[in-house]
């Protein structure tokens, strides 16, 4: 298959894109700066954003995944939903509109478990769970599947939605990278008494889930829920970041609720939905339609994270 990435350079993109050469597709990568690291991939320099510069990309491709969007806005940049607005949904699905004019077979859109909610509570979120997004970014990739599910309706193109928690890894963004940094200079965790459950995915594991889903004849039309298939706490995580750089973590046990305000209290928010609160998923769907076989062990492949990120730190001291 011919098969066009965007945020080809990315986290996720870099990963998924070493799979797909492995699998022996043919993959262009998009992204701004054109240049990548995966030998195989046709790297294009392009923004999504841009119609003119990605419709010369679109030729003899037969599935697009979408993995580029905007995942954060300053303060100082304007009113933050419309800006999330202007890429994840307009340009994605004006990206769509071109790939059906090109003749592309499938589209595979990465959302966001954001789009089900913050916290799941005790119930697992499913692929039938009514939507309840929260934050600005969230609500920009329910309006973006809206809009996507409305376009394929008048064309030939397939859509598959895919829903990641958070993804982890040694070369993650984000609050997961804070993490790795904070264990990795062996700062006191303040998380001891938190008794939370949150599904994550590995990037490993993502990255297999999409490879299917931009193939598999019957991933088409469906939306899937992404996890490793096991439950882990804050604590259980930080504890095999720590095992895996071969570090000792200190857990404070500060009440969860005095953590939550604090955090609150110093514009961390979504770090303390993400640290404090349960988001469990059932992610049985893609692998009893798709035969998706993820590793489940998150606290070995925590472990093999923590190992990665010491061993890449150490060599740029």
């Amino acid at each position: 298959m011919r098969i066009l990435v965007t945020g080809a350079t990315g986290f996720i993109g870099t990963r998924l894109c070493e799979l797909l050469v492995g699998e022996r597709h043919s993959v262009i990568g998009l992204s701004r700066s054109g240049k990548g690291s995966v030998p195989g991939v046709d790297y294009r320099a392009a923004d999504f954003t841009d119609a003119s510069a990605v419709e010369d990309c679109l030729a003899s491709v037969d599935c697009i995944v979408h993995l580029a969007g905007r995942a954060h806005v300053l303060n100082k940049q304007g009113d933050a939903a419309d800006l999330y607005r202007a890429v994840n949904c307009d340009a994605t699905l004006q990206l769509a509109r071109m790939a059906m004019a090109a003749g592309v077979r499938r589209f595979v859109f990465i959302s966001s478990i954001g789009v089900n909610g913050n916290e799941s509570g005790d119930e697992r979120f499913t692929e039938t769970s009514v939507p309840r997004p929260v934050a600005p970014y969230a609500r920009s990739k329910l309006e973006a599947e809206q809009g996507l599910h409305a376009l394929v309706q008048s064309g030939d193109m397939e859509l598959v939605v895919i829903r990641p928690p958070l993804v982890y890894g040694a070369q993650a963004p984000g609050n997961f990278s804070t993490l790795l940094n904070v264990v990795d200079k062996g700062i006191p965790s303040p998380f001891g008494a938190v008794r939370n459950a949150r599904s994550i995915v590995s990037v490993d594991n993502l990255a297999r889930l999409i490879s299917l889903a931009s193939q598999h004849p019957d991933a088409a039309g469906h939306l899937f829920l992404a996890s490793d298939g096991t439950d882990v706490s804050t604590p259980q995580i930080l504890s095999a970041l720590a095992q895996g750089m071969q570090q000792r973590q200190w857990s404070i046990p500060v009440p969860p609720g005095l953590l939550a305000w604090l955090l609150k209290r110093v514009g961390k928010q979504d770090m303390s939905t993400q640290l404090c609160g349960s988001l469990i998923i059932d992610g049985s769907k893609a692998r009893e339609m798709l035969g998706y076989q993820p590793d489940p062990d998150t606290l070995r492949s925590l472990r093999e994270v923590g190992r990665q990120y010491r061993a890449n730190s150490r060599k740029t001291v």
